[in-house]
């Protein structure tokens, strides 16, 4: 925390002063300790995958309150309570997040740290220039996410190009936010700047992993324009009359097609060089699993971000965390695995979180028909129904428990549906268990061993999780022994589904370049292609050849193809969907249910207050008390 004592304050609502000359000097003394440097720029990137990422203040996931453990649920309280301006939850902005302080992790602050590398690194003596020319690439890429994920949470924001001396005066220091465009044209300017500088792709994966790569620079540049070319961002004119007190509009008012130009060529570009890094569709390869068919397509698209560092990704976080103040650091895909893996046998219950993060109903109902089109389209599938009980035929012995009673909702899915949740009645892979005649069953009506037993430990909707879950974890009596992965921040198919989204945008009508990179993710996923599967299996066997009905494919397609991997709080929120999806009801079974019937009826967990206000987030009211330039989002 800098204390600005030139407003006679010490808030840090936009750090942006160097506070100790003296030590910066020192810092840059030799390469070893401007590496530390290098490493302290990068430790501010937000903690992916975890309670601390606000892309789970999403209607994908909802979290046990009764019973959260030391894995923290600052998204969800969103979700649940709505934020505030006294003391705002995951507040990045001044690095407070809700009453609790991580590591002062204010991305100003970042920001401040990368300007301070950018200004410093010439004074280091012993510094190849390879190595510089690279680390300098490397912290102006940090420096433009930086900006970018603030961009994505507050809506227009400062532009700090450069740190201010300490000797600033106070009107200096009072900063205004820029117009969105403006900061999209830092961001990209930034991004194209470092690009060429960065390694296609990381050589020394034992030391270097997860250092940014032209992959990973170019990506990040196509997510900045389709957002920026994105209805939130685009022409919006919710946000007429948001202009701080120079007049300035904050946020564009005419529609530019160009944008989405922009955007599908940023997207091909990155594409381009994924593949020519070597980047690929994930595939299972395990040729020691002598299983079926049917289980290998359910593992491999439950196994697409858990097999650690695998082709599909292009840029992943394998941190670790302070969880809770008596439970120590830990990697976060182990508390992820804990806290939503089904209790399997007595032996999980003591110490596993028992899926007190749980898929919503939403998500279950979100996934397609095995025909590949959504559930409410199909007319084969008996969607009014789909609530009632019945008996899991032989047939579908590898997806779910023959002879079992279910929901039909839960049967005739596609593999991702499998592959991504774990419902009553269906299977588990892995955990010890690798044949697919004998894996774990899930039953989860009360009392029943994956089931509700008290009022703390058990899953709220009564749907667990699967795709958090590598299947080579084991466990013990006592131990659970997980198998590290990490977080996917972006991965191939992502890019993928943006670009098809991006070149739909820009046409007429769809073109078959469109449909290929769709199609692309849905063979993966076993499905036949787009307009194979709606021309042949929906009600709207048209719907593939407009550009409307292509967007909405697309959107689907992405939340399917990327669901519990924090992409939807974002992709929801830039096509102005947010206030009418987030406000839904979280929704899941009745979880003291103990007879099929009882167990079967969707139960409102929460009435969620979402509403125009919370699409961006609040800035700490103390901020804009100090700085009277600093306009408050609309709403707060």
């Amino acid at each position: 925390m800098v204390c600005f004592t030139i407003l006679s304050s010490c808030n840090n609502y936009l750090d942006i002063i160097p506070d100790n000359i003296a030590t910066l000097e020192y810092a840059f003394r030799d390469r070893v300790r401007a590496e530390h440097y290098l490493y302290t720029c990068y430790s501010y990137l937000p903690k992916f995958g975890s309670g601390y990422d606000p892309a789970f203040a999403a209607d994908e996931i909802y979290s046990n309150p009764q019973r959260s453990g030391n894995f923290p649920n600052y998204g969800f309280n969103i979700m649940y309570n709505g934020n505030n301006v006294t003391d705002p939850i995951l507040n990045y902005w001044d690095g407070g997040f809700g009453s609790t302080w991580l590591n002062g992790q204010s991305l100003w602050r970042g920001i401040r740290d990368c300007n301070i590398f950018l200004e410093n690194i010439d004074l280091v003596r012993d510094l190849e220039d390879f190595d510089k020319i690279r680390w300098v690439a490397e912290v102006k890429f940090l420096k433009a996410y930086y900006h970018f994920y603030l961009l994505r949470l507050y809506g227009p924001i400062p532009i700090v190009r450069e740190n201010m001396p300490i000797s600033a005066s106070p009107e200096e220091v009072m900063v205004y936010r820029e117009p969105v465009d403006e900061v999209v044209n830092y961001i990209v300017e930034l991004l194209d700047e470092a690009t060429p500088d960065l390694p296609l792709f990381i050589e020394s994966e034992i030391t270097e992993i997860g250092r940014i790569t032209q992959a990973i620079a170019l990506s990040v540049k196509a997510k900045v324009l389709v957002t920026a070319a994105s209805p939130l961002f685009n022409g919006n004119p919710d946000y007429v009359t948001f202009k701080d007190n120079r007049g300035t509009q904050l946020f564009n008012q005419t529609y530019d097609e160009s944008k989405w130009e922009k955007a599908r060529d940023a997207c091909k570009v990155a594409i381009d060089a994924c593949h020519e890094a070597g980047m690929e569709l994930y595939k299972l390869n395990n040729p020691s699993l002598a299983i079926s068919d049917s289980t290998k397509q359910v593992l491999q698209v439950s196994q697409i971000i858990t097999d650690k560092w695998n082709d599909e990704t292009i840029w992943g976080w394998a941190g670790t965390y302070q969880p809770g103040p008596s439970s120590g650091v830990g990697r976060n895909s182990r508390f992820m695995e804990q806290y939503t893996v089904a209790p399997l046998s007595g032996d999980h219950r003591p110490f596993l979180g028992a899926g007190t993060w749980a898929a919503t109903l939403k998500m279950v109902e979100l996934f397609y028909s095995n025909n590949g089109v959504p559930i409410e389209e199909d007319p084969a599938y008996d969607y009014s129904s789909r609530y009632d009980v019945t008996t899991v035929p032989e047939e579908d012995k590898y997806y779910m428990q023959p002879n079992y009673s279910t929901a039909k909702l839960h049967l005739n899915r596609e593999a991702r549906f499998y592959g991504s949740l774990a419902v009553d009645g269906g299977w588990w892979f892995g955990l010890g268990r690798f044949d697919d005649e004998a894996q774990w069953p899930i039953q989860s009506r009360s009392g029943q061993i994956s089931g509700r037993q008290g009022i703390e430990r058990f899953n709220p909707t009564a749907i667990y999780i699967k795709k958090f879950h590598n299947y080579q974890s084991v466990y013990s009596q006592t131990t659970y022994i997980d198998k590290q992965w990490n977080f996917p921040i972006f991965r191939l198919a992502d890019l993928y589904l943006l670009y098809a989204e991006a070149l739909n945008e820009t046409l007429a009508a769809p073109n078959e370049e469109v449909h290929r990179y769709i199609d692309l993710v849905r063979d993966r996923a076993g499905l036949k292609s787009v307009a194979e599967s709606w021309s042949q299996h929906s009600i709207y066997p048209q719907k593939y050849l407009s550009k409307d009905g292509m967007r909405d494919i697309i959107h689907r397609e992405r939340s399917i193809e990327l669901a519990f991997e924090g992409q939807r709080f974002y992709d929801v929120r830039r096509w102005k969907e947010a206030v009418q999806s987030f406000g839904q009801p979280m929704r899941g079974w009745n979880s003291v249910g103990e007879q099929p019937e009882e167990f079967y009826q969707p139960t409102v967990l929460k009435s969620a207050p979402y509403n125009p206000r919370d699409v961006f987030w609040p800035i700490k009211q103390s901020d804009i008390s100090v700085n009277a330039n600093l306009l408050q989002n609309p709403g707060w």
